[in-house]
């Protein structure tokens, strides 16, 4: 796959069920999402920015794109309920057909930003490694079909020989919402 294809597959809005184990703190959490990916410009001031930010120079971005997200988790038992949000602008910047950088105006294991490396394997499978100033991400995202998308992490420690915490989602397009 190439990343034009991954991102026009992902646009849209999902409903995503997420189960992850904090390894650390010995707790499993459960949390539904809806997420919105949709694209934005190139000339986008935010996408300017970011790259402005990030300190690269010569970047040919591609595909830029805007993630935000409502999600309810039951981590925290005094306020199950309750509601995190957020958003963030993403730019992949290809160094080849299968690989490059992914700018992120906020990362997903820490606030802040972070340029990630990512890869596409032979199976199609989209791979994100971030390092963080306390930890390393390594993601996956496949496609199941036109309609059904899966993501795993794993959160390592900084030094990438323990693991923090680990999770699955598995996400379905809102086909009422999509329009291409």
């Amino acid at each position: 796959m190439q990343l034009e294809s991954f991102v026009a597959r992902s646009l849209g809005r999902w409903r995503s069920m997420r189960s992850g184990h904090s390894l650390a703190f010995q707790q499993f959490e459960d949390v539904r999402s809806s997420v919105l990916i949709e694209p934005i410009g190139l000339q986008d001031p935010l996408v300017l920015k970011l790259i402005r930010d990030c300190k690269i120079h010569d970047a040919k971005p591609l595909l830029p794109f805007r993630m935000e997200w409502n999600a309810e988790s039951d981590w925290e038992p005094d306020s199950p309920s309750e509601v995190s949000a957020g958003s963030c602008i993403l730019v992949p910047i290809p160094t080849d057909n299968q690989k490059g950088i992914l700018l992120r105006s906020a990362g997903y294991a820490e606030a802040e930003q972070a340029v990630s490396n990512y890869a596409f394997l032979e199976d199609d499978t989209f791979t994100l490694t971030t390092q963080y100033g306390q930890s390393i991400a390594e993601e996956r995202i496949w496609f199941v079909s036109e309609n059904v998308r899966c993501r795993s992490s794993v959160l390592r420690t900084s030094a990438g020989s323990g693991i923090l915490q680990t999770s699955f989602a598995s996400e379905i397009r809102r086909l009422d919402s999509f329009s291409q």
